[in-house]
């Protein structure tokens, strides 16, 4: 307190010293346009701390104050020497004073009735940077995840430049020991070895991979995290994948710029804009919101629900053709593991990255504004492990963004026993979707109905019970999901094209234009919230999400049967490739770049379209350059991490290498069964064996040599 009252006396004086003049200016003062929203007085930080005396430095803190119904915080300039209580008990006794004037001052009476200020809480912003063991923990290991792909970038790399240098090493040639008199192999004579040699060379062979399996296992696990392989096909689609749908490729992208934009401006919205109220009021008048706030309830999250249910469907059955028809449980235990596989990694990499930054970093003023968004993830980790957060986690959640995680998880668990009802009773699968779809809306209609929810954003995101019993809940978001489960089961089972004539294709374009044009117009006629059950406002909550899912699925369709016009050239524009790759990684990393933004802000933002404009693009620059980095590193590497046992197979003399034809093996642009598909269609020895069991060694020589593998090939090592 003795510091406290040394720079109170100088700042008393008629010539006051420079430091008592500096920690007054640094001190948070009323501005203009309080009834837009600019309540907040957060001061200047780095003013403050630039204070040194001989006996004290400046500290800043933060003051929570009440005012009537008004809640705001004031930034303060003290000596370092006060604690929190300390300068809790400051404010409590009103010594904070210039002269006979308090330093904070309460509202004027024209703003606010009750003049009277309560202090709520104090909170002081130390310069020094206190990490805990979990923090340290959570660093280390995304060091260590980061450093073992740059790691095995370098040793392929090494390996690479060192076998280029070296020579081939001579090999005798085995079975083919005949030459024609022109010097040719003659390939009908040299095939035809006898069974006893071929068992010789088998056992050869297998002796020499079990010893290599390590070895091969090493280099496999080098291979699928170099960025050599990692870094292909993540800007592109190969031209081999089929059934890849282009038009799904710019809606992805499309409605992940809709949610970035969503972020960017709800966040700065609520914690660090100096005109909210301005701001909250244009969301319900500007059209122009439609597109930079995310519409007026978030369609993007229903958009990605249609597309991940879809893709599972597409995923499952495919995953079920080539166990030949069989929906056995390996099957579906396989699908679960490759969902988990395919979002887990990364997942758990953000909360691991969040938990470890936010112990080391030291923001500005607005940063304690943003508890909810990061400081949890120490007591709730576990729920985004589990991917249950959406469901247990009430207040202060661990990245709260990731409960799509979690609901995208919980619908996808689904898939299998919807596919399992439709392969074996159509009257079923039917009921099931019947009884699905309707828990669906009537679950939104009846919540709805009974607690008052809103159906505009600018109103639904403040309130918690919207949030955590509707917005986030399986039961009440599940219509998109299913919608894209049908559409997906369509696709891969139509015999032929759905449209026929031009006059449907109209006809459905019109529809759909209409839904979409009618789910997004009447949330405005319906933003005002009754408080009472409205009829109105539970039918629309009900069904505008399975409206909208059903609507896009007629996008799909038309354009995928040739009726998309200049929407499907739009949609599968290459240039929505990269972001569309990219858009899980974008998800996951894009409220962290603007939540460090706004952390180190000192002042507030004002709301002005041109320079939201501005930070969205910004946001999204910075956020792709990220996504690709932690894709490439992260999450890629574990996609392509594959286990696969030593193969012992007679047969194998005719392949021992990977390449066939002259294509080696690119794990990351296509797949082995489109290779061995290949091999089909041009006479690979070791397919005919499989179509013809009858078939003799020798008689391979008949077919086309496009069918052999090349010397090199022969003798290529495993």
């Amino acid at each position: 307190m003795n510091d406290t009252d040394v720079f109170l006396q100088e700042l008393s004086q008629n010539n006051p010293k420079d430091f008592a003049v500096v920690m007054y200016d640094s001190f948070g003062k009323m501005g203009s346009n309080v009834r837009g929203g600019n309540l907040n007085r957060p001061g200047l930080m780095s003013e403050c701390r630039s204070v040194h005396t001989a006996s004290f430095s400046g500290q800043y803190c933060q003051v929570f104050l009440t005012q009537g119904d008004l809640f705001y915080y004031v930034g303060v300039c003290v000596p370092d020497s006060c604690d929190d209580k300390e300068v809790h008990m400051l404010m409590l006794e009103g010594r904070l004073k210039f002269g006979e004037v308090s330093l904070i001052p309460p509202l004027p009476a024209i703003f606010v009735n009750e003049s009277k200020l309560e202090v709520m809480s104090t909170y002081c912003l130390s310069k020094a940077v206190h990490p805990d063991a979990s923090g340290i923990t959570c660093l280390v290991i995304c060091a260590v995840l980061v450093a073992i792909p740059l790691a095995a970038t370098l040793v392929t790399a090494v390996r690479t430049c060192q076998q280029s240098k070296e020579k081939a090493p001579a090999v005798e040639p085995f079975c083919l020991d005949e030459r024609k008199s022109d010097g040719n192999f003659n390939m009908s004579s040299s095939l035809n070895c006898q069974k006893d040699d071929c068992n010789t060379q088998e056992d050869k062979q297998h002796k020499r991979t079990q010893k290599s399996f390590l070895s091969r296992c090493w280099h496999q696990f080098l291979e699928a995290f170099s960025l050599q392989t990692t870094t292909q096909g993540v800007l592109s689609t190969p031209a081999s994948v089929k059934d890849s749908y282009p038009s799904l490729n710019g809606i992805r992208a499309l409605s992940m710029l809709w949610i970035i934009s969503t972020h960017a401006l709800n966040i700065p919205s609520f914690y660090s804009t100096d005109n909210t109220n301005d701001l909250q009021a244009s969301l319900k008048t500007n059209p122009l919101h439609v597109f930079t706030a995310g519409g007026p309830n978030v369609l993007g999250v229903d958009t990605f629900l249609l597309l991940g249910g879809l893709l599972s469907a597409k995923s499952l059955l495919s995953s079920i053709q080539r166990n030949e028809d069989t929906m056995s449980p390996r099957l579906v235990a396989d699908f679960y593991f490759k969902r988990i596989r395919r979002i887990q990694p990364l997942h758990m990499f953000v909360v691991m990255l969040c938990e470890g930054v936010t112990s080391v970093f030291n923001g500005g003023p607005f940063l304690m504004l943003l508890p909810s968004l990061f400081f949890q993830c120490d007591k709730f980790w576990w729920t985004n492990l589990l991917l249950i957060n959406n469901l247990f986690t009430r207040d202060l959640p661990c990245l709260p963004w990731t409960w799509y995680l979690s609901l995208d998880f919980q619908c996808y668990a689904t898939t299998p026993l919807l596919i399992l009802a439709h392969r074996k009773n159509k009257v079923v699968f039917a009921v099931l979707v019947v009884t699905l779809l309707l828990m669906t809306i009537l679950t939104g209609s009846i919540l709805t109905a009974l607690l008052h929810l809103p159906v505009f954003r600018s109103d639904f995101i403040t309130r918690t019970d919207f949030v955590f019993l509707y917005y986030q809940r399986p039961y009440s978001r599940y219509g998109p999901f299913l919608i894209g489960i049908l559409f997906g089961v369509y696709l891969k089972t139509r015999k032929a094209t759905l449209l026929k004539k031009k006059w449907q294709a109209a006809l459905g374009w019109i529809c759909s234009l209409s839904v979409l044009a009618l789910v997004v117009g009447l949330s405005y006629a319906l933003q005002d919230t009754p408080d009472h059950p409205s009829a109105p406002h539970a039918i629309y909550q009900g069904l505008h999400r399975t409206a909208w899912a059903t609507a896009l699925t007629w996008v799909v369709l038309a354009c995928e049967e040739g009726y998309g016009g200049f929407i499907m050239s739009l949609l599968s524009l290459k240039f929505w490739l990269p972001l569309s790759n990219l858009s899980f990684s974008c998800y996951l990393i894009h409220p962290l770049v603007v939540c460090i933004y706004i952390g180190l802000q000192e002042t507030p933002i004002h709301y002005l379209d041109i320079n939201f404009m501005y930070m969205f693009v910004g946001h999204v620059a910075l956020t792709v350059v990220l996504s690709y980095v932690v894709t490439v590193l992260v999450e890629r590497p574990f996609i392509l991490l594959k286990w696969k046992a030593p193969r012992r197979d007679c047969k194998a003399c005719f392949a021992l290498a990977p390449a066939r034809h002259g294509k080696p093996y690119n794990p990351a642009s296509k797949s082995r069964a489109d290779y061995h598909e290949d091999d089909k269609q041009s006479g690979d020895p070791e397919t005919l064996f499989q179509q013809q069991p009858g078939l003799q060694i020798g008689d391979v020589a008949q077919y086309p040599l496009a069918g052999l593998p090349t010397l090199t090939q022969l003798y290529a090592p495993l």
